[in-house]
């Protein structure tokens, strides 16, 4: 399987070292109680959190591109969406209506929710639009913290069954999850986290 990400010695203070292989096309999926540093692993390989080591995509160290190039290759999406704008169809590029809407419908939200004020939106909601605000550029990689977290199973499944088509297509997937099930639904690799340190489940 072809390498996609390769993570080596990746540290900070509060955790580490990690080791990971993650192929093309692949899950990983880590569980392990909350304050285990799930997120802030997902956190350190975005390069939004301090961190030593090295990492390379798809043969590329990121240590050699601007940190904003790195995340569009490595995409995150935080277990709490982030919205900096009132209304949501700020929140994506200009062009991409169609795209958005095609995603959002195969995810259960309403296209009319576009035009809707970010206030108005439910935390399920807004947990899909940002995957799919980030499932748009279709980039190699993407770090999901509990990106199910707040939906029901019938979302659950609309979110598991796209992922599943990205990776049948290339996309990696970095899962941080607490449901143990949904683990083993995407996992090929499977990890636990525990105190800071990483080993196989």
């Amino acid at each position: 399987m072809q390498t996609a990400l390769l993570v080596k010695q990746l540290r900070s203070e509060f955790a580490g070292p990690f080791e990971l292989y993650l192929g093309r096309g692949a899950c990983a999926a880590i569980t392990g109680p909350s304050g285990s540093g799930k997120s802030l692993f997902l956190r350190m390989i975005a390069d939004l959190d301090p961190n030593e080591g090295e990492i390379w995509l798809n043969g590329r160290e990121r240590a050699s591109m601007p940190a904003p190039e790195w995340r569009k290759q490595a995409t995150y999406v935080s277990a709490e969406s982030g919205w900096w704008a009132d209304m949501v169809i700020e929140h994506f590029s200009a062009n991409t209506r169609s795209e958005i809407a095609t995603l959002s419908a195969r995810l259960g939200v309403r296209a009319d929710l576009l035009d809707a004020p970010v206030a108005q939106l439910s935390t399920g909601e807004k947990q899909r639009l940002s995957l799919v605000r980030a499932l748009l550029p279709n980039p190699p990689v993407l770090l999901l913290d509990e990106p199910t977290g707040p939906l029901d199973e019938e979302s659950v499944t609309q979110v598991e069954a796209l992922l599943q088509e990205r990776m049948a297509a290339g996309t990696s997937i970095l899962l941080v999850t607490h449901d143990a099930r949904q683990a083993e639904r995407l996992g090929v690799q499977r990890y636990r986290m525990m105190a800071g340190h990483m080993e196989t489940a």
